[in-house]
């Protein structure tokens, strides 16, 4: 991982913890329910934005460097990689 795209996750990620934390809190706290999911919702949807960033990287580097060494194997490997994080995650 490129270390500015690194730097950016791990800041995103951080941020994140202290979403779940807070969660943690407001179930411990038994607060209201539609609330708790409300950011439940919030954190998959900055998860959904880490994953991104993190493909994002992936293809802008390691997508690119198989393409630029013509390595045919290579490629198709980093393609079908891409592919398959893309279906899991659609699920």
């Amino acid at each position: 991982m490129q270390s500015e795209a690194k730097a950016a996750v791990l800041k995103r990620l951080n941020r994140i913890e202290g979403q779940v934390r807070g969660l943690v809190r407001m179930v411990e706290e038994d607060r209201y329910c539609i609330d708790i999911v409300t950011q439940v919702s919030a954190v998959r949807a900055a998860l959904r934005r880490a994953e991104e960033e993190i493909l994002r990287d992936h293809v802008g580097h390691c997508v690119e460097h198989a393409i630029a060494s013509g390595d045919k194997k290579d490629q198709r490997r980093k393609i079908s990689e891409i592919i398959d994080v893309l279906g899991r995650s659609a699920r």
